[in-house]
């Protein structure tokens, strides 16, 4: 997050719109922070694309013209997003995706590591860590679940380098505080 995925994004797909080439844009319909019927980038820019609830519905949708079709957050797809790449480019359009490597905990996320390896090329962009500016590739939440896929604004996630990532925190547990008696001393409670 934070590293200007969508406004690549939108920058390579704008470049085909001058180029003349027919475009589409797909996002996931339950990324809803900003806009609906909108990529939205942190930075407020925008383009118009299609909400979809599935990879699936990406192809239902295609009109046949289109040469070039832009895909942000690819983390809420899952695998069947790559099947559909696949017959797009398959099929001679140009397929553009937008998306996280990696999930809250450090892990590859779905279906990225997958894209990755059929894709024609990569760019990896990078934010900057919100605790000591070095280059940041993890994304930290910084709220409590244990939800895989958790649509975020601002103040759930942010950026960390390596050496400030933590894994898995905060942990969703419960605390066992300490209790006061009359006397002074700490007792647990069970």
């Amino acid at each position: 997050m934070f590293s200007g995925k969508s406004e690549e994004l939108i920058r390579r797909l704008r470049r085909a719109v001058i180029a003349r080439k027919r475009v589409q844009v797909f996002k996931p319909a339950i990324d809803d922070r900003y806009s609906i019927s909108e990529i939205v980038t942190h930075a407020d820019v925008r383009m118009r694309s299609e909400p979809v609830n599935g990879a699936g519905e990406i192809l239902a949708k295609l009109d046949w013209r289109t040469q070039v079709v832009g895909v942000d957050e690819s983390n809420f797809f899952g695998p069947e997003l790559v099947a559909v790449a696949n017959q797009l480019a398959d099929g001679g359009k140009q397929v553009i995706i937008a998306g996280l490597d990696t999930d809250f905990m450090g892990r590859p996320f779905t279906p990225m590591p997958d894209l990755l390896a059929v894709a024609e090329s990569i760019t990896k962009t990078l934010a900057i860590c919100m605790r000591c500016g070095a280059p940041a590739k993890h994304t930290q939440r910084l709220v409590g679940s244990d939800e895989l896929i958790m649509v975020g604004a601002d103040g759930a996630y942010e950026a960390r380098c390596r050496r400030c990532f933590e894994p898995g925190v905060p942990k969703q547990e419960v605390l066992n505080f300490g209790l006061v008696t009359s006397g002074g001393a700490n007792e647990s409670k069970k």
